[in-house]
């Protein structure tokens, strides 16, 4: 099956290698001209424009979006969009909000196109691993793309599935990360509670092997914290702040909008933003107001301000 691939990043290159594994024919655009051809390298056809990778395609076209979610989509979506004909398909693949699936959807399809919205999880493992793929979209064009989706799953008949109309792949895929988001946030916990025992000198790689099997808590995450204890086990040169993509906003967001109490994915998402405060206003205010009250000690940092409160 012949597919147009759009941002070779890590993600978009490695899905697209993966397809061609699987004898697809990938015609591959960048906005760095350097980076699509690159990828004539792994046997894809590389596309200088959107207008020559549209044309390099038969019709029906189906052209998967890989770029970063908000702007960067929405713009290639409006570039793309003029360019392809009725029965055509276009699938976003990133971490888009649903809400702009969902009307990217109705828009596209008064002009005749399909959109499918692909929660896709398997990050730089995908390659080799599979992806999982949560879709969302008509049913005519998820099912003309079945071979597409087969090829990029961990296995034809596992790993992907047509969960609902537009934007439920996205969804989904956001419900998934809050709460990716919670699992990682529990075992950085646990494994800070292990290290902080330094009396039993505990080997923390040693303990994530012994869970990687049989344990209740055994999972692929766990299989890549007892990799990274295993390559650095005190964590050094690791600065302790954690971004967020977004979608464990929007799952919070969304749980609050629904009436359901999502404490341990609020609270993860909560502590993703107070590791990017180093010098915490709020830490500070509460030692001083210990100190008022109770004449507790205020413990002073490096640079003369107040530290944490004793």
């Amino acid at each position: 099956m012949q597919i147009g691939m759009i941002g070779m990043g890590k993600m978009g290159a490695n899905m697209a290698t993966r397809l061609l594994r699987a004898g697809h024919r990938v015609v591959a655009y960048d906005r760095t001209e350097s980076v699509a051809q690159r990828m004539s390298e792994v046997g894809a056809m590389p596309a200088t424009t959107l207008e020559a990778l549209v044309q390099a395609l038969d019709p029906p076209r189906a052209v998967w979006i890989m770029v970063p979610a908000g702007e960067p989509t929405e713009a290639m979506i409006l570039a793309l969009a003029p360019l392809l004909g009725h029965g055509d398909t276009i699938l976003d693949g990133g971490n888009s909000n649903y809400h702009d699936s969902q009307r990217h959807a109705r828009e596209l399809h008064g002009r005749g196109i399909a959109f499918v919205d692909v929660g896709t999880s398997g990050g730089v493992w995908g390659l080799t691993e599979g992806y999982s793929l949560m879709i969302g979209g008509e049913a005519a064009p998820v099912e003309r793309l079945r071979p597409i989706f087969e090829s990029l799953a961990p296995a034809p008949d596992r790993g992907w599935g047509h969960v609902g109309p537009p934007g439920s792949g996205h969804f989904v895929k956001m419900v998934h990360n809050g709460i990716e988001y919670g699992m990682m946030q529990a075992f950085a916990e646990g494994f800070a509670i292990l290290e902080r025992k330094q009396e039993l000198a505990l080997d923390l790689a040693q303990v994530a092997g012994i869970w990687r099997n049989g344990s209740v808590v055994r999972s692929w995450l766990l299989d890549l914290l007892a990799r990274a204890l295993e390559a650095n086990p005190a964590m050094n040169d690791v600065a302790p702040y954690v971004d967020d993509s977004g979608e464990g906003r929007w799952t919070v967001a969304e749980a609050i909008d629904l009436d359901v109490p999502a404490p341990v994915i609020t609270q993860s998402l909560i502590q993703r933003l107070r590791s990017r405060d180093e010098r915490s206003y709020a830490d500070r205010l509460l030692a001083s107001l210990r100190n008022q009250f109770g004449g507790h000690a205020i413990h002073h940092d490096a640079e003369g301000g107040a530290g944490r409160a004793s």
